[in-house]
């Protein structure tokens, strides 16, 4: 089934309703548009001044140009693409999310951001207000249906436009729009990204929260102040905020810690809980990109005397459940030998900087030969999904038996969340600028306990 969707127009006074015959989508419109059908960011901008200033800040106008999906396109995905035939579909494919209007354009591979080719727009403005529809039933792979032109798509009805025709769209304010690039399945039919899929279990979405809600809030405001246009209440924020924004991140996780116990003393065992919530996000966290993610829980225990404690998380038990506690020497991404002809190359730290016994949320991507990767597209099977689902609590417990030599008075013990967009030692290997591997504090807890001294 294609998806048709009628759009009103309400630049003249009779309106008029359109119906869009399905075009092209997926795989299928590669090379079947030119980037003269789309205009350059900079029109838009000439009149949409406070919408465009917010957009340039998103990732979404970064999506190509952005120094590690430059790198991991270039260095990894385009290599990769031109040795094995059963991942050749990424040369074009990443584009079509990261570079739509290159692949639309069949610019493939398309020059790097320093050559300055349209390419670097991004998921520019006049691609997604360019999207009627969707092809099938489940949004995925850039399915997205695109009939640039003079009409423009939008959300709301009697307005006009001295720049071009508006379609009320109902499409543009519905989470399977951004579906068609946040979910992906890879060349082993996995869905290697599946936001909109876990959104689709989520509380939020049975309460009729949709993505727009969360990553484009709605505020006072004028979208075209520039031309005339008239102030709303509920213009809604191209802010797309999500994973690379401190301010989404913090407090998107909450954790609290506390004792079996408020005394103890030295050589006794003293069991700490730590409960962990995705408190905010409506899909898993991490989610999209969660091959390259590192989220985890670490806890520091400080005595009277200033003496530090790190404390590993106590096993659970499950199949695969190293994969979920940091070590401090399993390498993983091995496949990147095989991707740029490094001779016996035997990977790189798994977990670096996460401490060693630290608990790990997260959703290991294993490559065909079970190893570890970072390469969506080279994924052939998934490790245990220990990730937090929306609004879900988790409890780890951390038992300490307390040292002889500890200072007896009060123990502060802290339990903090962490997050890095890329493991540290991928982006070592590869170059990428250590802002992308920078730990971010998400959220931190502490309490106490009393520790008596040693009778003497």
């Amino acid at each position: 089934m294609k998806k048709r969707l009628l759009a009103v127009m309400a630049v003249i006074p009779l309106a008029i309703v359109v119906a869009y015959a399905a075009g092209p989508a997926g795989n299928a419109a590669l090379g079947t548009r030119s980037y003269d059908d789309f205009e350059p960011n900079e029109v838009c901008a000439e009149c949409h001044t406070t919408i465009a200033r917010q957009y340039e800040q998103a990732m979404m106008s970064q999506s190509f140009t952005h120094h590690w999906d430059e790198i991991e396109y270039f260095e990894l995905a385009l290599p990769h693409a031109e040795k094995v035939a059963k991942v050749a579909g990424v040369k074009a494919g990443c584009n079509g999310c990261h570079a739509p209007l290159a692949f639309l354009a069949g610019d493939i591979p398309p020059k790097r951001p320093a050559e300055g080719t349209r390419a670097n727009e991004g998921v520019s403005c006049d691609l997604c207000h360019s999207i009627v529809g969707f092809e099938g039933d489940v949004p995925f792979n850039f399915n997205f249906i695109v009939e640039p032109g003079e009409v423009k798509q939008g959300v709301r009805t009697g307005t006009e436009s001295p720049g071009h025709e508006i379609a009320a769209n109902p499409f543009m304010m519905t989470s399977e729009l951004c579906g068609t690039c946040h979910n992906e399945k890879d060349p082993w039919g996995l869905w290697v990204k599946a936001t909109h899929l876990e959104w689709q279990k989520s509380p939020q979405a049975k309460a009729g929260i949709v993505c727009q809600d969360c990553h484009m809030p709605p505020a006072a405001g004028n979208s075209a102040p520039e031309a005339g246009g008239v102030d709303h209440p509920d213009v809604r924020q191209h802010l797309f905020h999500g994973a690379h924004d401190a301010g989404k991140l913090a407090g998107s996780v909450e954790v609290r810690i506390h004792s079996n116990a408020d005394r103890t003393k030295a050589g006794e065992e003293t069991v700490f809980t730590a409960t962990v919530v995705n408190a905010k996000a409506a899909h898993s966290i991490p989610s999209g990109s969660a091959e390259e993610r590192l989220l985890w829980l670490d806890v520091i225990a400080v005595d009277s005397a200033g003496r530090e404690y790190h404390l590993p998380v106590d096993p659970k038990g499950f199949e695969g459940e190293a994969w979920t506690i940091a070590s401090a020497d399993a390498l993983a991404y091995q496949d990147f030998g095989d991707i740029q002809d490094i001779e016996n190359f035997k990977g790189l730290l798994r977990d670096a900087p996460v401490p060693a016994g630290d608990r790990i949320f997260r959703l290991p991507y294993l490559d065909p030969e079970g190893r570890m990767t970072v390469a969506q597209w080279n994924t052939a099977a998934f490790g245990p999904d220990y990730r937090l689902a929306p609004l879900e609590a988790v409890n780890e417990t951390f038992s300490w038996t307390l040292p002889k030599h500890v200072a007896p008075g009060t123990v502060t013990v802290t339990a903090t969340v962490w997050y890095s967009k890329l493991v540290a030692s991928v982006a070592e290997f590869l170059g990428v600028p250590e802002e992308e591997s920078a730990q971010i504090k998400v959220s931190d807890h502490s309490t106490s306990i009393e520790v008596a001294p040693i009778a003497g």
